[in-house]
Formats: structure tokens, sequence, C-alpha cells
């Protein structure tokens, strides 16, 4: 093979990166004539991962951290020269905010299931009549709906409104800024119907299925505050500012949108906003859908099941305080609020607590969260009435009553994808209609395939490898 081939990657967050990174890793180790361009419409690649460092304080803007048990993202935190700067969360109680009051989330929980009957009984968060209905779960059989379901409906049926209101959807309409009685079951949390199908109950399939914990040497119980979270004690801007700076001198375009992709009779061309043209072998879509429809208008079709595709507005609020504002210290690292209360708040971390390098001796550093489906109108307030609003919610748990030294307030508009009900279906249409019209353009990124940034690695290198097959490089 003797012509070069040219790859390009529409998008420049952790899915494009991690797609640019490999593909020129690969293409240098073995020798290949292979072109890698990266185009990203806005000034800095690296997307949500945003970090605001001052007076020794790291705030993240985005995302603060990802599962270490999702290999993906620690080793390439690796490769790219941070190994020594990840580190564990510390562990603490988490709580549930429901009517005022702080609920520790029982002792056992699995994203809200139980698995331990005790912790549950004798929980705060639920009435009798609920933890009752809970039990359901043990006798009901397994769910006869074919294909996909809500997330609501699932749970719903077999624990209960109470148990769902009050623990679950808390729990997971935070990683996914989402409606559980809107969101796919099959594209979020498909190992809950996996679990219920072949278990009946999902308590009893939770509990066998999640491994007990091992017992540990005295020596070792240090280990056991080891946290499930790994982030970068420089900040995940520093991860990004890691990946890009391996990226071959050139290859990174920046500030500069694909406004059309043309099909050729050999290979695309690519029109962008500076009105010149790239011409490709292979595409990665890694920038989000609505951006796809626009560039891919000649087959509009392709992509048209996700013009209804919603996205959830949010914001952050970053607040440090003095250490000598907190008149009571409460164990844990944070809480999620019930949509039960009435609060403006969806959660909020006490970063201090959770990750110890973010913030300076004697000071305490919170992260309150606003924004969910219904109610994203306080996203487009000005700092200062969101920072008002959410000190209000902080000063009716925390009796916090002075203002913060600072806040950083950051907005993600229509930046969170609902993966909504038949969201997988749509995902393997798409694919395979690429696959026939456009054959060499792949899709990655947080509009298909996961939020999380492991999810969105491990999307990067599956196209990675897709492209080198197409390209009939890796074999």
């Amino acid at each position: 093979m003797t012509d070069r081939k040219k790859v390009v990657i529409i998008g420049g967050g952790i899915t494009g990166l991690t797609a640019a990174y490999y593909l020129q890793k690969h293409a240098r180790e073995n020798e290949l004539l292979l072109e890698v361009k990266l185009v990203e419409a806005s000034h800095r690649v690296g997307g949500k991962m945003q970090t605001y460092v001052k007076d020794g304080f790291v705030i993240e803007r985005g995302p603060d951290s990802f599962l270490e048990r999702k290999e993906s993202a620690g080793r390439l935190a690796r490769e790219v020269g941070l190994g020594d700067k990840l580190v564990n969360n510390s562990t603490g109680k988490s709580y549930v905010l429901v009517k005022d009051r702080l609920h520790p989330i029982p002792g056992g929980a699995v994203m809200g299931i139980p698995t331990q009957i005790s912790p549950f009984v004798t929980s705060g968060l639920f009435s009798w009549p609920g933890k009752f209905r809970a039990a359901g779960d043990f006798f009901l059989p397994p769910s006869k709906v074919a294909g996909d379901q809500s997330l609501g409906d699932f749970f719903r049926r077999r624990l209960g409104d109470e148990v769902v209101e009050n623990l679950i959807e808390p729990l997971l309409s935070g990683i996914y800024a989402g409606d559980i009685d809107n969101m796919s079951l099959l594209s979020t949390f498909p190992q809950f119907y996996q679990t219920e199908q072949k278990y009946g109950s999902l308590i009893l399939g939770t509990k066998k299925s999640t491994p007990a914990p091992k017992k540990q040497p005295a020596e070792l119980a240090q280990a056991k505050k080891k946290g499930m979270f790994l982030t970068v004690t420089s900040g995940l801007q520093s991860f990004v500012d890691a990946i890009e700076s391996k990226l071959e001198s050139g290859s990174v375009i920046k500030g500069i949108r694909v406004d059309k992709v043309s099909k050729q009779k050999r290979g695309y061309r690519l029109r962008l906003s500076s009105g010149e043209t790239l011409d490709a072998d292979s595409i990665l879509v890694a920038a989000p859908h609505e951006a796809a429809l626009h560039m891919f208008a000649d087959h509009e079709h392709i992509f048209t099941p996700f013009r209804d595709m919603p996205s959830t507005s949010v914001a952050t609020i970053a607040m440090a305080f003095p250490e000598s504002v907190i008149k009571e210290d409460i164990d844990g690292t944070g809480f999620v609020v019930s949509r039960n209360s009435d609060y403006t708040i969806t959660a909020c971390t006490w970063t201090h607590k959770k990750w110890p390098h973010t913030t300076p001796e004697g000071k305490v550093l919170l992260r309150l969260y606003v924004g969910r489906p219904g109610d994203e109108a306080i996203v487009d307030l000005s700092d200062d009435e969101i920072i008002q609003i959410a000190l209000e919610d902080l000063n009716k748990i925390m009796e916090i009553q002075t203002q913060p030294d600072f806040a950083v307030v950051s907005r993600w508009k229509e930046a969170m994808p609902q993966y909504t009900v038949g969201h997988k279906q749509r995902i393997a249409n798409l694919k395979r209609n690429l696959e026939e019209e456009l054959p060499g353009v792949f899709v990655g990124g947080s509009s298909f395939e996961g939020v999380g940034l492991p999810d969105c690695i491990d999307q990067g290198e599956v196209a990675v490898e897709k492209i080198l097959e197409y390209l009939q490089f890796n074999r």
C-alpha cells in the first residue's frame, strides 16, 4: 500500500482526542502512511473537561472524575504521563435530601437498589407502606416488555413509587441530568434488566451479582477508605492538555467548523467555515448529534431520528468559604435532592472532603448543581442570581449565612444528551445506514453510546479499530 490515507476527526472532546491520539500512535509504531486531522469548532479542545484554578483551589467546571473500574480513562492518563497525578476520592457517607432532612443512603444500596435488609428497613427515607411495596420485588415476575422501556417504568414496577422518587431517581438522574420516566433502560442501565430476567427479583439478583467486600487485615484498614473514582490532582484540564501535547504538530485545527460533508467518487470532502476544504478516506464524527445533522445535509435521513433527541441544560456553582462557616461538620461527601423536596439545587458535593487536594488548608469548597428537565430556566439567570438561589437552598440545610470568598458558575447549555426510550435501536439503525450509504464514516461521543469519560474514551478506541479495519491497516 503506497497511498497515504487521510482520516478527519470532527470534534475535539475526549472521544475525538482519544481517537486522534491512538490513531497517530498506531501509525507511528507501525510506520503506516496515515494522516490524521482533528477539527474542533471552538478555540479549545476537551469539551466539558475544564478546570479553574485560583488561590490554591482546583475547581472542575464539568466532570470531576471517572470510575476506576472502567480502565480506559486511567490507562490513557498514564499513557500521556499523568500516572503520578491520579488519585482516588475519599469515601464517606452520601445523603439524600427529602423534605428538609438529610438521610444517609442505606448501606448496601447499589444505585439505589437495596441489597441489605436491615439498613433499608431502618431508613427514614421511606414510609412503612413504601418499604412493604418495595418488598413486592421478591414476588413479582420478570418484565415481559419486548424491547426497550423507561427506567421509571421498570423501577416503579419492581420497587414502587416511593423508593424510586426518594432514592433511585435522585441518584440515576444525577448521572444523566434526565427524567427517568423518559430515559432508556437498555441504553443506560441494561444490567438491571438482565439481572431481573436472570434472577426474577432485582434485589436478590443485585445482591448475588455484587461482589462481597473482602475482609482486610488490620494493616490494610486504610485501604478501605479508597474510593471508586479517580481524578487528576492538577485538574482534568491538564489531562486534556497532556493528550493534545502528544498529537502531531499541525494536526489539530481549532476555531473552525465543518459546514458540510460531501461524498465523492473516492472518499469524502469536508467544507470548513474558513472556506477551505479537507479530503478524507474515513471520518469520525465525534461532535454532538445536532452538529451531525447540519454537516450531513445531503444524507439528512440518516441522522433524522436524532433531530428530536433532547439535551438538558445544567449549571454548577462552586463556592469557596473559610472553614469557620461550617457550624456543624457533617460526616460525608455530599447529597442528592429528591424531587419531593422544595429545592432548586439537585445535588451538592462537599468537594473539600471528597477531593482534599482541591482545597487549601482552612478552607471549604462546595459544588452545587442546578438544572433538570422541566426546570432549566435557572441556567439562563445571571451569575449573581444563580449564586443567591443556591445559597438560600444551602442555608436551609447547612446554615451557611455568609457570602462565599468567591464563586464560579459554569453553564452547560443543552449539553446533556438524553437517551430516551428506543435510543439503542436508533443507534443500531444509524450505524447500519452509515455502513451502507457512507462507508468509512463512524460516530462516537456523548450523544451516542455513553456520557461518562471512560464511555467516551471507549468509543474513541472502538472508532480507531473500525477506521483501521476499514482502511485495511490492521490486518
